[in-house]
C-alpha cells in the first residue's frame, strides 16, 4: 500500500525545495523518509556532497557521507528514470539505504535501476543549482 504523503518541502538555508514522492514505485523508501522527517532526523544536517552539474547529497548526521539511522532498507528500483531534479536513494551498495538522499542537477541515466527514485522536485530546482557544501536543511515539512 502506498503511503499517503504526497510530498515534502525542504527549508534550507539556500531557500525552499519541493518535491512529490512516487509513494506507488518507493512505498517503503517513501515512509522511511516521512518517519525520519517527522522525528526531526534530518532538521540542522549540513549538505555533506555537492557536485556540479551532478548531485546535491544529505541525510548523514555525521557529515562525513558514511552516517545513517542505525537500520538500513531494501532496494525498491523502479522504472523511473534519473533526469533533472530526480530523489534518490544513497547507497554503499545493495540494500544499504537509510537515511542519506540526494538530487540530481541533470539527467544521470548511468544511475538507472541502480538507486531507488522515491521523489521528483516540483519547486526549487533554483535552489538545488545555489546549495553549496555546508548548507543545511532547516527542517523537513511534510505534505499529505
Amino acid at each position: 500500500m502506498a503511503p499517503s504523503a504526497r510530498g515534502a518541502v525542504l527549508h534550507t538555508t539556500a531557500g525552499e525545495i519541493e518535491w512529490s514522492f512516487f509513494g506507488a514505485e518507493a512505498p517503503q523508501t517513501v515512509k522511511n523518509f516521512v518517519r525520519l522527517a517527522r522525528r526531526g532526523y534530518f532538521d540542522g544536517l549540513a549538505v555533506h556532497r555537492v557536485v556540479p552539474d551532478f548531485v546535491i547529497q544529505d541525510g548523514d548526521p555525521t557529515g562525513t557521507g558514511s552516517g545513517g539511522p542505525g537500520y538500513t532498507i531494501r532496494c525498491e528500483y523502479n522504472r523511473l528514470h534519473y533526469d533533472e531534479g530526480m530523489v534518490g536513494m544513497a547507497l554503499s551498495g545493495k540494500d544499504t539505504g537509510g537515511s542519506q538522499w540526494f538530487i540530481t542537477h541533470s539527467p544521470q541515466p548511468h544511475l538507472d535501476g541502480r538507486y531507488t527514485i522515491f521523489a521528483r522536485v516540483i519547486r526549487g530546482m533554483d535552489v538545488v543549482h545555489r546549495v553549496v557544501q555546508g548548507d543545511r536543511v532547516l527542517r523537513v515539512e511534510i505534505v499529505e
